[in-house]
């Protein structure tokens, strides 16, 4: 089995997860925490719209889960997958909370071209190793995974909010 198709079936639930928030309201975006035997700890959607919380992102709101659930050192052998490479904001979160391992399905770049100037995305095109690069520890970031099935969960959605 493929480094990537091992994470294919959670890939596949963060982008269900996207889906589910786009059919609320929200932005087009989930994520999940796997314990590191690959068991779904946590699930977590966009809430930016319903909830009027510019940082309520998908793996914003699961770190914010994530940290009330579980230890600093628990999370650092936990895998956060999500339907899209976290953004610089989510990034931050995933590093002040320990994950130490994050696989998306879509990349931001390609996010922003889907988007463009959009202004529910002023997407800051800085991929998410950049930001962990620039930290006291590592964590690994593997995708995109099963990034055109992760793609289309946005097809149609940023050109009729724009």
């Amino acid at each position: 089995m493929s480094e990537f198709a091992k994470h294919e079936p959670l890939i596949r639930r963060a982008i269900e997860l996207a889906q589910a928030a786009k059919d609320a309201g929200n932005h087009p975006f989930g994520a999940l925490l796997a314990s590191a035997n690959g068991e779904v700890l946590l699930e977590a959607q966009n809430t930016v719209s319903t909830e009027r919380d510019a940082t309520g992102h998908a793996e914003t709101n699961l770190v914010r889960k994530a940290s009330k659930s579980y230890d600093r050192d628990f999370l650092a052998d936990c895998t956060l997958y999500t339907s899209t490479e976290p953004c610089v904001m989510c990034s931050g979160a995933v590093y002040w909370a320990n994950i130490r391992r994050v696989v998306y399905g879509l990349r931001e770049s390609e996010l922003l071209a889907m988007t463009g100037n959009n202004s529910e995305n002023p997407t800051l095109s800085l991929p998410a190793h950049e930001v962990f690069k620039h930290g006291q520890y590592e964590i690994e970031v593997i995708g995109p995974v099963f990034e055109e099935k992760a793609k289309r969960v946005h097809d149609g959605f940023w050109t009729s909010s724009s």
